[in-house]
């Protein structure tokens, strides 16, 4: 029988934390803390202690006796917490519908449309459910007066992957960074050095979302495209269109989820071969249980939302608001929206709809 070990949730996250406080502590970075209660709390910081972000205790540390808490905090804090609820509840677990049930068909009746639906669903899912997850952990921590670190900007528009990899979980990518790879040496060295310091970042970094070959492999995945684009490729692709650079980083992070999310590497392939046209099954299966209204405005919502287009739209709805004189109206719209959100978000939830959370496990 296979073992089954049960670890405690978040267990990941607050092993970083206390990592990164040892760490930081002996190099002198940061002075330790006498105050055993201040420590434990920095440990067990509620607001982002199941899943991130990773808070680092040079970062938090004069907060954790000295912070501020206002009104204009505290309502900057909901804001957050409301878009980050609405990210999880109304995108990824709307999408979650469909890649979960296209990710456990049996393998006789998946086809091309399909498999295509599926990896489309779970590349917005998996954004919108960790990142909705952070922006809550920022709001909730900003109505108590932490200030938190961002850690998406907006990783879909990225050209490179070295580019996404900035964007995407960066309190994770930089923790990695600044305790792992500069002190193997970095990119300070041999360029076999380098190469072979990134391979095993990102082997690491697969095996801390978990002891399976598909997440060791998404890691090395990774980490070879960082190396080809260390080689040659990088330059490559400057000299290409935007539209080229980006079409070739999203392609490269879905086939990434694809192994991320597949069960096996055996199910991977079956699964990129659908992608390819070289589907087992070629029935029509393009049904309305994969691709629902709801799904198809998820979609939708989740594609234009993943580019910066919303602070776009808030920064000159603010200033034309500011012009005209209409700040009041436009502060009132506002609580609208946010209302709008919290009360489909209730709803979705109250209904007892499909409700994952990817990251809860690592």
């Amino acid at each position: 029988s296979t073992l089954k070990i049960i670890l405690p949730v978040g267990i990941s996250f607050y092993t970083f934390q206390s990592m990164s406080y040892t760490i930081d502590v002996y190099r002198g970075h940061v002075k330790a803390t006498r105050n055993l209660i201040d420590f434990s709390s920095f440990v067990t910081l509620f607001p982002q202690l199941v899943a991130g972000p990773i808070v680092r205790y040079c970062d938090v540390a004069q907060q954790m006796t000295h912070r501020t808490v206002n009104v204009h905090l505290f309502a900057s804090g909901v804001v957050r917490f409301v878009l980050g609820l609405g990210k999880k509840v109304l995108i990824a677990n709307t999408v979650a519908q469909a890649s979960s049930k296209i990710f456990a068909l049996p393998a006789h009746e998946l086809t091309t449309p399909l498999a295509w639906i599926g990896i489309v669903c779970y590349t917005i899912q998996i954004y919108f459910d960790f990142s909705g997850y952070s922006d809550m952990a920022i709001g909730l921590g900003r109505m108590f007066g932490f200030e938190f670190i961002e850690n998406f900007n907006f990783p879909y528009i990225a050209r490179s992957i070295q580019e996404f990899w900035r964007r995407w979980h960066i309190s994770l990518s930089t923790w990695f960074r600044d305790y792992l790879y500069i002190p193997l040496g970095g990119s300070r060295k041999s360029e076999g050095r380098t190469y072979f310091n990134l391979i095993t970042v990102f082997f690491l970094c697969g095996l801390w979302h978990g002891a399976s070959w598909t997440f060791v492999t998404w890691g090395l995945y990774h980490g070879l495209f960082l190396v080809m684009e260390r080689t040659g490729l990088g330059r490559l692709l400057k000299r290409m269109p935007n539209t080229v650079q980006h079409v070739y980083t999203l392609l490269v992070v879905m086939t990434g989820w694809l192994i991320f999310a597949s069960e096996s590497l055996t199910r991977f392939m079956l699964f990129f071969k659908a992608l390819l046209g070289f589907a087992p099954s070629h029935m029509p299966l393009f049904t309305q249980e994969y691709f629902s209204a709801d799904i198809r405005a998820a979609i939708l919502y989740g594609i234009l939302f993943s580019t910066p287009i919303f602070p776009w739209i808030q920064r000159k709805a603010a200033d034309i608001a500011a012009i005209k004189g209409a700040a009041i109206a436009f502060d009132v719209l506002k609580v609208v929206g946010l209302a709008l959100i919290i009360l489909l978000s209730a709803t979705s939830l109250s209904a007892g709809t499909l409700n994952p959370f990817i990251y809860f496990r690592f």
